[in-house]
């Protein structure tokens, strides 16, 4: 969870500060973090041929972003296009991603297109096979959101990200904009659905960031993902099974001290018998 104040982020904040409701029933803090937690990040990149000046980007500022990390922190690379494919595993060696991230190119086995749902499905996957137990898990996806999905909705991709317990970040390059809402009367096959990255970094408690260079955001995010809070709390017994919403909120003691505060959590989880 991260707490922003325009561009700043928030961090003098304290578990009582806060309060967490399950199904609007205000739940115990029993777990509160921040900073101390290990970070496993995935760097998933849109290798698509209109995205190149921009990975390039990224991979010239890599080693600066990625000093904000700490011992323990550990980095992945994942590429995409129609297909993805992982370029580095996770490592602690920010010196070898940031190479890596400088030999990154398209790949023939990758395909043509540009499939960011099933991308961000796969990068779920890897994280959950991958990141290990402890601590927090984020994925910033470096994407024009052009394309089409072809019968992934992001319903899909959320419960994915859900079931990892993965935020995503993103940082929205060239012509990308947040789809506009579909005008009344107006049919869209659902087979095929626009990506939508701002929904889905919203949904899971992330950011996603229009760029023009990825120069100077890239570092930036790195940053914020690093400072973010952890809560955790007893899910209730009893209730039903299937998605089950969640609200975080400030206390008005912690509203006083900072009442522009804006709150990003995740908008809740998939409960399992």
């Amino acid at each position: 969870m991260q707490v922003v104040e325009g561009s700043t982020v928030v961090t003098d904040l304290a578990q009582d500060d806060f309060a967490v409701f399950d199904e609007k029933q205000q739940q115990k803090i029993l777990y509160f973090g921040r900073d101390a937690e290990p970070v496993s990040l995935l760097l998933l990149l849109d290798v698509s041929g209109s995205m190149k000046k921009y990975v390039d980007q990224m991979a010239g500022v890599a080693r600066e972003a990625l000093r904000h990390l700490k011992p323990g922190d550990k980095v992945a690379v994942m590429v995409f296009s129609k297909g993805s494919m992982v370029r580095q595993d996770f490592s602690g060696d920010f010196d070898a991603v940031a190479r890596e991230l400088r030999n990154v190119d398209w790949d023939d086995r990758l395909g043509s297109g540009t499939a960011i749902n099933d991308a961000l499905v796969d990068a779920s996957k890897y994280m959950r096979e991958k990141a290990g137990e402890a601590g927090r898990r984020s994925i910033v996806i470096l994407t024009d959101n052009l394309g089409l999905n072809y019968q992934s909705p992001d319903d899909r991709v959320i419960r994915s990200l859900y079931e990892s317990d993965t935020v995503l970040n993103a940082l929205v390059a060239g012509k990308g904009e947040r789809p506009a809402p579909i005008r009344p009367g107006h049919y869209i096959n659902p087979d095929f659905t626009p990506p939508d990255v701002f929904h889905i970094a919203d949904e899971t408690g992330g950011e996603a960031v229009k760029v023009a260079r990825a120069t100077t955001t890239f570092p930036e995010m790195i940053e914020r993902i690093r400072t973010r809070y952890s809560l955790q709390y007893h899910a209730p017994e009893g209730g039903p099974t299937g998605f089950r919403s969640i609200r975080v909120e400030l206390t008005p003691r912690a509203k006083m001290r900072h009442p522009k505060a804006e709150l990003r959590a995740r908008k809740g989880y998939f409960l399992t018998r």
